[in-house]
């Protein structure tokens, strides 16, 4: 065979070879096409479908906050919304897009810098926290929310300048403000849900919440957030392979949230919340004649429960702000007022996040730890006008003297070295040796066993816990700062040390563990390092009132769904007792009746109808270093405790006991020495009728009163 012949039959071959890999691949490429059309072609194409319909939330309408008799206190208005269409923004080039965002932000107001991080998607490059779009990609994002009805038009009329941006109305938070009522830190805000907020409730499969879901981050707005949120609905969408929506799929409805009744009453809260306004305006006019300066009265809170429930009827805390603030979201200068110590803090709620030195309020509990610990209803002890602690004379208010006299007259007149010779005993007998943390102190175990120092448990978040300053903590203290002031000791005084602190820093760093007499007596008096909340006090008072029983007070009622069928009643929750002989409460009741009648608070209450609305009271004037006197009035009734405090603001009748007995008369209906019920501002609230009770030793228990055993 010819070199030729071998040559072209070698050229067959490999066509031969090629032919046959060609018709492989064939074969392989039409079996698969055969698969995937024929054999898997119906869950391809379901897929593909699938691929085709996004589905956009429609969010559902907040549930209604109304007080105890159904008026409104938050509810839900319309307002319009500009939102950009980021599926339509694509289509157009980037100076059309940059163009068009400008021109929304010069009409909307908001700033363009704030208007481009809202179109970023939270999690891409370049999203900021807070600003970002929590929400579905294929969703109109909200640039601009609550704007003029004029803007919206503008934007409606001219849809040629503003392609791919929508104006719509949406539902927004509204408060009606029955009675004129604020009730900003009971009520609380709402603020978009965060990204790990969102993942951690689509890790919990719960469906309530969404991108672009606004969720309660303070009040009963957080407390019942999951009632009042509701089930969010989904309009389905069909897109294109761009993503561009082509039209309309189907429609899920929302559920509208439900509606939480609460125990507030607006006509009582409208009432309290301007006592308490106008008694901190009047106290800036006045001068303290201690400092010869004009009363700071720099906050103050008002506490009303119901006594035999612990139901919050009202509460008021100073200063305030208007809930209204963050509809639409909060700017940045509004949020830092909020913030500002120079402003007073609004955001803090001085009822139940505000902590002050109880003062003589402190005293009732104090008499029940002396009398079931040694002391007896015939005790008397000297009310001298000072009593002498080591080098240090502690005094009574204006070094006033009443000889000796018992706890009721204690009480009455308030004394203070009544109350310091039973802490400086108790000290003297149980606890002088202060390297013992764990000494026994009755006084302090009694203001454990009504609540102090720890949350009363109330139905609103952020609650302040107080604090107890007994041994356990002053040692913590010192250990916690035992270097910082023993740095400023070991070194040499500057300019910026004062002689007051250099000399403390020494002190303290050298034996600020210990727990002296001095803290001992201060303790007897509510004074010193202990504080409570306004909250706190009126829990405890409501002990004394109802015959024990400690409750966590409760501002939620019931929950009503949009059918108006209620799916949870909110009861009242005990959460202790106050195990004191019937005997000792019914004392510490009738000096307590003196108070109002002959002691301290008797000349804010002359003409008052006390035979037929016994009031139970305790004045309180804490000093605090550095500061003017903090002013209370604790009291109660068969019905209700009224807790009232001003930071700063004098003493405690002086300040605050015109606007308690307003605020009584209204709860009964009083108009000068006589109870008309049909004016009370709580429909049913009548004086007690029937007669007192009498215990085993003869003592009067008042009506309502719990039944327990002499211990």
């Amino acid at each position: 065979m010819s070199a030729a012949e071998a040559a072209s039959r070698r050229s067959r071959l490999r066509l031969v070879v090629v032919q046959a890999l060609v018709f492989s691949l064939f074969a392989t490429l039409f079996a698969r096409l055969y698969y995937l059309q024929v054999v898997s072609g119906e869950e391809y194409t379901a897929q593909a479908a699938n691929q085709s319909v996004r589905d956009i939330v429609v969010q559902p309408q907040r549930g209604l906050i109304v007080d105890d008799m159904g008026r409104p206190l938050v509810t839900n208005r319309t307002a319009w919304v500009v939102s950009v269409d980021r599926s339509m923004l694509a289509k157009m080039d980037a100076g059309q897009q940059d163009k068009l965002v400008e021109r929304v932000a010069q009409v909307t107001g908001v700033r363009l810098a704030m208007v481009r991080k809202r179109l970023v998607t939270c999690g891409e490059e370049g999203s900021v926290t807070g600003a970002c779009w929590n929400g579905s990609p294929y969703q109109p994002v909200p640039v601009a929310t609550d704007v003029e009805q004029a803007v919206a038009l503008r934007i409606l009329e001219q849809p040629e300048d503003f392609p791919a941006v929508i104006a719509e109305q949406q539902t927004v938070r509204n408060y009606p403000r029955p009675y004129g009522v604020n009730l900003a830190h009971v009520l609380g805000y709402l603020s978009p849900i965060t990204e790990d907020e969102l993942e951690s409730a689509e890790e919990d499969g719960d469906e309530s919440v969404n991108g672009a879901s606004s969720v309660g981050r303070a009040g009963v707005e957080k407390q019942y957030d999951a009632w009042l949120r509701g089930m969010p609905g989904y309009r389905s969408v069909a897109v294109d392979s761009m993503g561009r929506v082509l039209g309309d799929d189907g429609e899920v409805e929302a559920t509208p949230g439900a509606t939480l009744v609460t125990s507030i009453d607006a006509r009582v809260q409208g009432l309290v919340e301007k006592e308490l306004a106008t008694t901190l305006q009047q106290a800036r006019t006045e001068v303290d004649t201690v400092t010869g300066r004009r009363y700071e009265a720099d906050s103050g809170a008002v506490v009303v429960l119901e006594a035999d429930t612990g139901r919050v009827v009202a509460m008021a805390s100073q200063p305030t702000y208007d809930p209204g603030v963050w509809v639409g979201g909060i700017t940045k200068k509004q949020l830092a007022h909020l913030y500002s110590e120079a402003a007073g803090t609004p955001l803090l709620g001085r009822a139940t996040q505000g902590q002050f030195a109880p003062g003589s309020t402190w005293k009732p509990f104090m008499t029940a730890g002396a009398l079931t610990n040694g002391y007896s209803q015939d005790t008397r002890l000297a009310c001298s006008s000072g009593f002498q602690v080591g080098n240090r004379v502690f005094k009574n208010y204006e070094s006033g003297a009443y000889g000796y006299i018992g706890f009721d007259k204690a009480l009455e007149v308030s004394c203070n070295t009544f109350f310091y010779r039973i802490g400086y005993d108790y000290w003297r007998r149980l606890g002088s040796d202060v390297d013992d943390v764990d000494a026994r102190d009755p006084l302090v175990e009694e203001a454990k066993v009504f609540g102090f120092g720890d949350e009363t448990g109330i139905d609103l978040p952020g609650e302040a816990p107080g604090r107890i300053a007994d041994r356990t903590w002053k040692r913590a203290y010192y250990e916690s700062m035992k270097d910082y002031y023993c740095g400023i000791a070991d070194a040499p005084q500057d300019a910026e040390t004062s002689d007051f602190v250099y000399r403390f820093a020494r002190e303290f760093c050298i034996e600020g563990f210990a727990y002296r007499a001095g803290d001992a007596v201060n303790f007897a008096i509510g004074q010193g390092d202990t504080i409570v909340t306004p909250l706190q006090l009126a829990r405890a008072y409501a002990a004394l009132a109802n015959g024990g029983t400690l409750w966590a007070p409760r501002v939620g009622k019931a929950i009503v769904d949009p059918s108006g069928r209620t799916i949870r009643e909110i009861e009242p929750k005990k959460v202790g007792s106050v195990d004191l002989p019937k005997s000792v409460l019914s004392y510490i009741d009738t000096a307590l009746q003196g108070v109002s009648s002959r002691g301290t608070m008797a000349w804010k209450l002359p003409g008052f109808p006390l035979e037929q609305v016994t009031i139970r009271s305790k004045t309180g004037s804490a000093e605090v270093y550095g500061k003017q006197s903090t002013s209370w009035v604790a009291s109660y009734t068969d019905d209700y405790v009224v807790v009232m405090m001003v930071s700063q603001g004098g003493t405690g009748s002086g300040r605050n006991g015109d606007s308690i007995r307003r605020i009584y008369e209204a709860l009964y209906g009083v108009e000068g020495s006589t109870v008309d019920p049909r004016k009370a501002y709580i429909p049913g609230t009548e004086p007690p009728a029937g007669l007192p009770t009498f215990t085993a030793d003869g003592s009067i228990l008042p009506p309502g009163r719990g039944e327990q055993e002499d211990r």
